[in-house]
């Protein structure tokens, strides 16, 4: 049955793309006379067909890869020259290296129904070496039109033979046909992991016999694997996503054990608690974990009785006392003494400072490894120290835990940084085992507008009040701003509008950590637009979205707020006794699927008072990429709502 899915879909696919020959690298006249791929008109190049191939040569022991790709140009703009990067590894001393070779590469027009062919010569590939354990190798192909296929391939030989790379069969550009083949001896081990929402078309394994052979008689047999994808669509990294490294459709794999031919075994990847043990007597981590805090808190906090106001203490107290230095390096020359010293240190090192603190209080507490969202998602699969970047604390009190990050004095109480909101994180148990936690916002974030205007019809002038409230994450970069310096923040707010005239602002915030920060003002908008008896009012003068951040035609990963997200505005509008309401929008209540989310918006007058409402609610920090199309489609109409809104007034006669 698996089978006879793969065919149909292959199938399927090749009749909706006939125009193309997706089925090999030679370049057909039907690939140079088709200028449009009808499934994404915006792409301007294809990869109609790649496929790549790695083997263990049995005569010198390397790993061989062999590429070759064929790409249509639709659209060839200045900045795309199609100069093809390869990255060549080698080691720290450089005496093992991999290497690159049968570079061919040719640009095929056609003209009066002829195809016409543009080689790659050996002057036009060169060499850049970009730091110590990497040289790219590049080379730009000739003769590139509007309309040409481009092909290429080359051979890599890497003694690395314990690494396979990963095969990426999704791009920037859309592709039809992405194939990989990989010959692996028994002997070796390997975690391979599907990355990615695409599904695989052809998924095939054989067993070839024999295909290395070591002293004295040993051999191993081959997994010779085939993976293939049909269709792909571009992966383009948006707005509200973490790394797009995420979700780019590949075949990874991690060595994990190796069988040698004199019966030894060596073990690559280990299990969490083989990791624990080793943590636990790191120098950078275990040891420090265990550091003497004595004396460094004031009475002021060892004696506080509540823990929860204990723990809220100590955490400002490291708040207030030490400024992280910008660095990461989580696992290098960790020095919580240091931190004490210099009252300046690593994110470790505060947060490994602040653990220690909590835990002199006989406060239950634990290390969490994390990666930000920019590093990437952590695999579960196995312990990939590697993968994690950041730590920081659980703290659990009664019942409920609080994660905690001392790096930044704006952070409130139980309030990672936006950057660590990458949904898991391990928390680390040296006594009962280590496991994996959530990494999420706990509360929701918000911006709340309050607007008060009353129409002066004499000078055709309003004047009122605006009151904004940000809270969470949406206060971080105000709270940031005001504390760095408050002497301009309000002058700054004074120029921000360019619509409307502010005088006497108001900011109400009694600390960095505060979760809330609210601003307020009055306001002035002169020359009202108007026309014979009618005036036209844009009721939202401060708006929330001006432009929709969802333009792809398909987003193949998920949205990733990051938090659950709150906008709402109330707007009110004294239009006096001298005019009257002659065109007013239409309410609407829209909803996301499940439950995901809604946009209200309502208008209402009663005597001489309009008011409106209007409220946009994401319930989710994260949507999955099928409910990309309903998002886009309810960021359309709140956009809309907020740019095309227009209020008709008209004065009584």
């Amino acid at each position: 049955m698996k089978h006879l899915i793969a065919i149909l879909t292959i199938l399927c696919f090749v009749k909706a793309n006939a125009q193309f020959n997706s089925n090999s690298f030679e370049v057909t006249l039907s690939d140079l006379e088709t200028n449009v791929y009808e499934k994404d008109t915006t792409a301007k190049s294809l990869i109609i067909y790649e496929k790549g191939n790695s083997y263990i040569d049995k005569n010198n022991f390397s790993l061989v890869t062999e590429i070759e790709k064929k790409i249509k140009i639709f659209n060839k703009t200045a900045n795309n020259d199609f100069t093809i990067t390869v990255p060549l590894y080698r080691s720290d001393n450089g005496k093992k290296k991999e290497k690159i070779d049968k570079i061919e590469a040719i640009t095929y027009n056609i003209s009066s129904g002829k195809i016409l062919k543009d080689e790659l010569k050996g002057s036009d590939i060169f060499e850049e070496n970009t730091n110590p354990n990497y040289k790219l190798i590049k080379f730009t192909l000739p003769n590139i039109k509007n309309g040409s296929i481009i092909t290429y391939k080359y051979t890599i030989t890497s003694p690395f033979i314990y690494n396979y790379r990963s095969w990426y069969f999704q791009h920037s550009i859309p592709t039809l046909y992405s194939e990989y083949n990989a010959s692996i001896p028994g002997n070796y081990e390997y975690h391979i992991k599907l990355v990615g929402y695409k599904e695989l078309a052809i998924e095939e394994t054989d067993i070839k016999k024999r295909c290395i052979e070591g002293s004295n008689g040993a051999y191993a047999n081959c997994t010779i694997s085939k993976y293939a994808m049909v269709d792909i669509p571009a992966i383009i990294e948006e707005d509200y996503s973490s790394t797009i490294k995420n979700y780019v459709s590949r075949i990874e794999y991690e060595l994990k054990t190796i069988n040698f031919f004199d019966g030894s075994i060596d073990r690559i990847t280990k299990t969490w608690k083989d990791a624990e043990k080793e943590l636990k007597v790191d120098p950078d981590v275990g040891k420090q974990l265990s550091k003497s805090t004595k004396d460094i808190l004031p009475p002021s906090i060892t004696e506080i009785s509540n823990p929860l106001d204990q723990a809220k203490a100590i955490y400002e107290f490291v708040q207030d006392q030490y400024t992280w230095n910008g660095k990461y390096e989580i696992f290098k020359n960790v020095s919580v003494k240091n931190l004490i010293k210099t009252k300046a240190g690593k994110v470790s090192e505060i947060n490994i400072l602040l653990h220690n603190l909590l835990k002199s209080q006989k406060l239950e507490v634990y290390p969490v490894l994390l990666s930000t969202r920019k590093n990437g998602l952590a695999t579960k699969i196995y312990p990939q120290i590697s993968d994690f970047n950041y730590l920081v604390v659980a703290l659990t009190i009664e019942g409920q835990t609080y994660l905690l990050d001392g790096t930044d004095p704006i952070l409130a109480f139980n309030e990672l940084p936006y950057k660590c909101l990458n949904q898991y994180g391990r928390k680390l148990d040296f006594s009962k085992g280590s496991e994996w936690i959530p990494i999420e916002a706990t509360s929701i974030s918000s911006i709340q507008q309050k607007i008060n205007l009353t129409l002066d019809s004499d000078e055709l002038i309003l004047t009122g009040t605006a009151e904004s409230s940000y809270q969470g994450y949406h206060a971080h970069s105000k709270k940031r701003t005001y504390f760095t310096n408050s002497s301009t923040y309000s002058e700054n707010l004074i120029n921000k509008y360019e619509d409307f005239n502010i005088s006497t602002p108001t900011i109400e915030c009694e600390s960095k950590n505060d979760i809330k920060f609210k601003e307020s003002f009055n306001l002035e908008i002169e020359d009202l637009n108007s026309v014979g008896d009618d005036i036209y009012i844009d009721p939202f003068i401060i708006k929330f979205f001006r432009s929709n951040p969802f333009q792809l035609q398909e987003r193949t990963y998920p949205i990733d707020f990051g938090y659950k997200d709150s906008f709402l505005a109330s707007i009110q509008i004294n239009f006096g006794e001298d005019y009257t309401v002659e065109q007013l929008p239409k309410s609407g209540n829209y909803r996301l699927p499940e439950k995901g989310g809604t946009f209200l918006y309502s208008t209402n007058v009663n005597g001489n008072i309009l008011t409106i409402f209007f409220r946009l609610s994401f319930n989710q920090p994260r949507y999955n990429a099928y409910h990309y199309s309903a998002i886009k489609e309810l960021m359309n109409k709140v956009v809309h709502t907020q740019t095309k809104t227009l209020i008709v007034l008209k004065k009584k006669s």
